[in-house]
């Protein structure tokens, strides 16, 4: 079975694909265009795909015929048309748990951050404008007692919220589609409406699966309605926030900072001013970059790959849908 990967990714993932007997294509070149990405993938059985770049919809569908797999490098797949890649009996498998910690890490990381102005303070070192002692300049403000708001409350949303929990004793709210039970019990969460967390949070942080009825939630009207002192984290995917909107609620202190490690659009222009507000930290996409989490997505996509080529199910797939119908 012919497998494409179209970024290398840690050795752990690519020495259990050759042990498994599977002709692995890795192209040379980083970056391939997107003519470049499709000619690999039409002359392959399942892809491997890092990034989200390119998007599997119909239309790749229909050019790449021979694609009967595909194992994601990642939790998120709303760049797969899920739909379109049931109807045609191909698995989408994904990496969840493994980098739970690692992205939790950086919205904890970010919150701290802006709450600080660090990115500010530290482009104040750098630029040799650290000057004298200013006893009201760039104050920052304390986390401790503060209602952390968790949209999104899995893995990775109850490990921020735990973080937050044993370090700064910050009551947690949360909106899910679900209860989480577990949050409830063991961290004391509340389960409350979208406009109640939007109003009650001091830090409002973004964990939820994208899908495309969720674009630009976080706009204007949402950033209006949020406390005057909030802090705004997005580690999940910058189209859950309009990033004009959000510049624009900063600059016009309907709230008071942001945290982002994903954006919108991504990668961002270094010339967006949101970059120069003094409590914004910006991230490029480093939630899951850990040794340890990075080369656990490499295990993860190369056992969903290595299962298929068994005619097995997928451990961790996106669409099980395409499961229980064959076996029906």
């Amino acid at each position: 079975m012919k497998v494409f990967i179209n970024k290398r990714i840690p050795e752990t993932g690519i020495k259990m694909l050759e042990e498994a007997g599977l002709e692995i294509t890795i192209p040379e070149k980083e970056n391939l265009s997107y003519e470049e990405w499709l000619s690999y993938c039409k002359n392959t059985d399942a892809i491997l795909s890092i990034g989200a770049e390119f998007k599997y919809d119909k239309n790749f569908f229909e050019a790449c015929p021979n694609v009967k797999a595909i194992a994601l490098y990642s939790v998120g797949f709303d760049h797969v048309d899920i739909k379109e890649a049931t109807q045609r009996n191909i698995p989408v498998g994904n990496t969840p748990d493994v980098l739970s910690r690692a992205t939790s890490d950086v919205a904890f990381l970010l919150m701290q951050s802006v709450a600080r102005r660090a990115s500010y303070n530290f482009r104040k070192v750098k630029d040799g404008s650290w000057g004298a002692f200013e006893p009201l300049h760039a104050l920052g403000q304390e986390l401790y007692g503060k209602t952390l708001g968790i949209f999104g409350l899995g893995r990775i949303g109850y490990e921020m919220a735990e973080k937050s929990k044993k370090a700064f004793g910050m009551n947690i709210i949360y909106h899910n589609r679900h209860h989480n039970e577990e949050a409830e019990e063991e961290l004391g969460a509340t389960y409350v409406s979208f406009e109640e967390l939007i109003k009650n949070s001091d830090v409002l942080s973004v964990h939820a699966n994208f899908i495309p009825d969720q674009k630009e939630l976080f706009n204007a009207s949402i950033f209006e309605q949020m406390k005057p002192n909030a802090i705004f984290i997005n580690t999940a995917r910058g189209g859950f926030h309009n990033q004009k909107d959000l510049y624009q609620a900063l600059v016009d202190q309907k709230i008071w900072g942001a945290g982002l490690d994903v954006t919108n659009p991504e990668p961002m222009s270094p010339d967006d001013p949101i970059l120069e507000l003094s409590s914004v930290c910006i991230l490029p996409h480093i939630g899951s970059a850990t040794i340890e989490a990075r080369n656990g997505m490499a295990r993860l996509a190369a056992e969903n790959i290595i299962a298929f080529s068994k005619n097995e199910r997928m451990p961790n797939c996106a669409n099980p849908d395409i499961y229980s119908a064959h076996s029906s």
